[in-house]
């Protein structure tokens, strides 16, 4: 043991360590992420609020749906404190051609408010950091990847990330979770 106290820093030498990167995000309020117009901004700016965050494409068999449901909850419970982001991805399938100003417009058709943002990759070397530590926060079956347009992440009033939604989890099917994170003190 004497050999290890002059070789080794003392605070290797302790037995409960831990492991946790002091570095690492507590919240999805360490990210900056840029808008569906190219401005850059901090997700603090949504704290104290519940959210879901998720990859969106205009030409997907889920796109008519999650838009519409989207809008609904937005619509319903914005004024509480709820807030959607969405953020279009064209990793599978190519469901997500356009631009950020055709994106944009394509919205349009939706009525959409909510928040959109510019087009990111969810997997691969190329991952937007916000879902690298969305997928790592709640993973997901079998493997964390995101496996489709329109997996959805439900976030608490404190940033983090308390449930994951398969794509085909249609957004009105999880509204009772959203009122409860909401009616949370």
């Amino acid at each position: 043991m004497e050999i290890l106290k002059k070789v080794l820093p003392i605070n290797l030498m302790r037995s409960d360590m831990s492991t946790t990167n002091v570095d690492e995000p507590k919240n999805i309020y360490d990210f900056k992420v840029k808008t569906i117009d190219g401005e850059e901004i901090k997700l603090d700016k949504y704290k104290d609020k519940v959210l879901i965050i998720s990859n969106v494409a205009s030409q997907c068999g889920f796109t008519n749906s999650n838009y519409k449901q989207f809008q609904e909850l937005y619509n319903k419970y914005a004024d509480k404190g709820f807030s959607i982001l969405a953020f279009p991805c064209n990793q599978f399938a190519r469901q997500e051609p356009a631009t950020e100003c055709q994106i944009k417009d394509f919205s349009k058709k939706y009525d959409v408010t909510f928040d959109m943002f510019s087009k990111i990759d969810v997997n691969g070397s190329n991952t937007e950091p916000l879902f690298q530590y969305l997928k790592k926060a709640q993973n997901g079956l079998l493997f964390d990847a995101i496996k489709w347009n329109f997996t959805k992440f439900l976030i608490n009033k404190e940033g983090v990330p308390v449930k994951r939604y398969a794509p085909n989890v249609e957004p009105l099917s999880i509204e009772k979770d959203i009122v409860e994170l909401l009616e949370a003190k």
